[in-house]
């Protein structure tokens, strides 16, 4: 392991309430192992009776909306970023739904429900196909034992719940 700041090969050292964690003699500093965190996004229209899927480019399979939080940047503001970036549509509100480790590109997933505003879907260079679902549709076109139908499926629940 070395540095990420200078390069300097790190060492483990004790810190209390920690225990051995990388330290860099050069910066004198503690050297936490950086993870990297994204949101993901169960978007709905205003009325919240549709889900907007998409295909993203190089796969045949749907998915939500996703996307890393930036050095310095907040979860609040990826989610109209990476939404803006994507559709063209502005995110209108969000709350968070959970978290959850997605094993396939080691990164933990923040899981948020977005209402977007309605409006024409203009396909970013990420997105092949975009398309608004019903629940039902949303389910059965959704990657299956994926982390995106593991959010839909609460985002669902919850939606379920409030009407």
């Amino acid at each position: 392991m070395f540095c990420r700041d200078c390069g300097e090969k790190l060492s483990l050292r004790f810190l209390e309430n920690e225990g051995l964690v990388p330290y860099c003699p050069k910066c004198g500093k503690y050297k936490f192992p950086f993870f990297p965190v994204a949101v993901s996004m169960v978007v709905t229209n205003r009325a919240e009776s549709q889900v907007l899927l998409a295909k993203h480019v190089g796969d045949d399979d749907f998915k939500l909306f996703a996307g890393y939080i930036k050095k310095g940047e907040s979860a609040e503001k990826t989610i109209p970023r990476e939404l803006r970036e994507e559709t063209d549509l502005p995110a209108v509100k969000w709350r968070y739904l959970g978290s959850r480790y997605h094993d396939a590109k080691d990164i933990l997933m923040l899981g948020f429900l977005v209402t977007a505003e309605d409006g024409e879907i203009k396909r970013g260079e990420e997105i092949d196909e975009a398309r608004w679902c019903n629940a039902d549709e949303a389910r059965a076109i959704i990657r299956k034992n994926s982390t995106a139908e593991y959010f839909l499926n609460v985002a669902l629940n919850e939606l379920g719940r409030r009407k």
